[in-house]
């Protein structure tokens, strides 16, 4: 009888944990959806209004900043996530504990060399100005943590997403009325403000706690032990990507740093709308599967399964149709010079959205030393290679050199198959295929339609559809069964 009852709870358990982070997605997404149709709108008017050196400017000053960001917390955020048992009062108080002493620290110190990162990047006033405004929000957005941290532990994606709508909402709506009003620069500053403010008070609204200051040695011993090493990859990941950005400031125009970013951002966007929002749910979700290594197969396959269901056709589709866009707003060709950087940087985030789910899992399980690995891999790549090439192939080095290190894909899947098993065939194979024809039609039919807006959205309709026929024709069967189950779990009421 008590066997039968661990095997209902068991049951009951998994299902509700199935439940929680199908709705996590669903509401990430769809609400994200939302975020990021606001930022998609809010840099559009931005890159419009600004000038290549004002966008590089934010862009080289914003990396700056997250360079903070990455020593905030040590790694004890994901520790609280990923620990398998229930977090206490004191997990929670010892986190905050440390988390501000070092936020504080490094707040203060960056505030006292502002003057001096200033001249080193030969930032004007304003410039200087935004960077002290970015370390104020950086303070600010440390006080969320811990509510952030509760509601991920209880996979209430549903609730955290308010607070990062109202924020993009807010950033943009400030930062475009400036830069239409011909803030430059000063436009970013209040944005970020404003944003940290609205941010900060809409979360404690929405999850309440009491932030107090104690440290428990046991405590921060056992969440240290996972969250060290995973800073560390968060730091390695900040040294490839805005370290990197800093040095791109000194030895590139800021002209050129801003073609970087344009393309490295619209390029990104499909793996900001879905891959983030998958992983950020799969993480905890994987963390408590630890144990259950054919539940946390069958999680696996999901994911990748839906994610190369968008991410592959939305980048296709973003290859083809971005000279058809810029060619309808004439202010918009100054951005013509990024379009190879663009093209490159499209293919290095349609693979990562492939390594990042499995290196997510790797994470989940424990096996934070062999991300870790590979993460020091790709920050040596890139810091040791695109300075060599830079001189040969001017800024579009950046993006090429982060095409040639995504095939990196291959080591990636070879060791996770060590650890967690999927089918990449079986779950990849549908879009793949499916994508190719669509791609096709639009590289034939964009020669053929004259550029107009109407001829831009016929070309994207048709081309969604000619990706749908060809699923529902080919791989019906999958592309069903995986819905319908999704859509079972969404409508179950227990």
């Amino acid at each position: 009888m008590e066997k039968t009852t661990q095997t209902s709870s068991s049951i009951s358990y998994f299902a509700t944990l199935k439940k929680r982070s199908v709705k996590g997605v669903v509401a990430l997404i769809s609400r994200s959806a939302l975020q990021s149709l606001i930022s998609f709108i809010g840099l559009f008017f931005l890159t419009f209004f600004l000038l290549p050196e004002t966008f590089g400017v934010f862009y080289v000053v914003s990396a700056a900043v997250a360079f903070l960001n990455y020593f905030s917390d040590i790694g004890l955020g994901a520790a609280l996530i990923q620990k398998k048992e229930e977090i206490t009062r004191e997990d929670l108080v010892t986190t905050f504990t440390i988390q501000q002493l070092v936020v504080l620290t490094l707040s203060l110190v960056a505030l006292l060399l502002s003057g001096y990162i200033a001249s080193f990047y030969r930032l004007s006033a304003p410039g200087t100005l935004l960077f002290q405004a970015l370390v104020v929000s950086f303070f600010l957005s440390s006080l969320k943590t811990i509510p952030s941290i509760l509601l991920e532990r209880k996979l209430a994606f549903d609730r955290l997403v308010i607070p990062q709508i109202l924020e993009v909402l807010v950033f943009y709506g400030v930062a475009v009325y400036g830069a239409w009003k011909g803030w430059e620069l000063a436009s970013f500053t209040y944005a970020v403000i404003f944003r940290g403010i609205v941010g900060l008070v809409s979360l404690y609204m929405i999850e309440p706690w009491m932030p107090s200051v104690s440290l428990h040695m046991n405590s921060a011993k056992q969440l240290l032990s996972f969250g060290v090493p995973f800073q560390l990859n968060s730091i390695l990941a900040l040294i490839k990507d805005d370290l990197f950005t800093l040095y791109l400031g000194r030895v590139l125009p800021f002209a050129q740093v801003g073609y970087i970013g344009w393309a490295k951002r619209w390029s990104e966007a499909p793996l900001r709308l879905i891959m983030d929002n998958v992983v950020r749910v799969t993480f905890p979700t994987y963390s408590r599967l630890q144990a259950h290594p054919e539940k946390l197969e069958k999680a696996i396959n999901k994911a990748i399964f839906f994610l190369m269901l968008f991410i592959i056709p939305l980048s296709i589709g973003m290859l083809f149709l971005v000279n058809p866009f810029i060619e309808l707003i004439p202010r918009y060709e100054k951005w013509l010079p990024a379009i190879p950087s663009f093209y490159l940087f499209v293919i290095a985030s349609a693979i990562a959205g492939l390594s990042t789910p499995l290196i997510n899992a790797l994470n989940a399980i424990g096996k934070i030393g062999i991300s870790l690995r590979f993460m020091v891999f790709w920050t040596a790549f890139i810091w040791i290679v695109t300075p060599l090439v830079i001189p040969f192939f001017g800024f579009h080095a950046v993006a090429g050199v982060a095409a040639l290190m995504s095939t990196a894909i291959v080591a990636v899947i070879a060791v996770s198959r060590k650890y967690v098993r999927f089918s990449l065939k079986e779950q990849c194979l549908p879009a793949a295929l499916a994508s190719l024809p669509m791609g096709a039609f639009l590289y034939w039919a964009q020669g053929i339609f004259p550029p107009s807006i109407f001829s831009l959205i016929l070309l994207i309709l048709c081309g969604s559809f000619i990706y749908c026929m060809i699923l529902l024709l080919f791989f019906r069967k999958k592309v069903m069964d995986e819905v319908n189950e999704i859509i079972r779990i969404l409508q179950d009421k227990t």
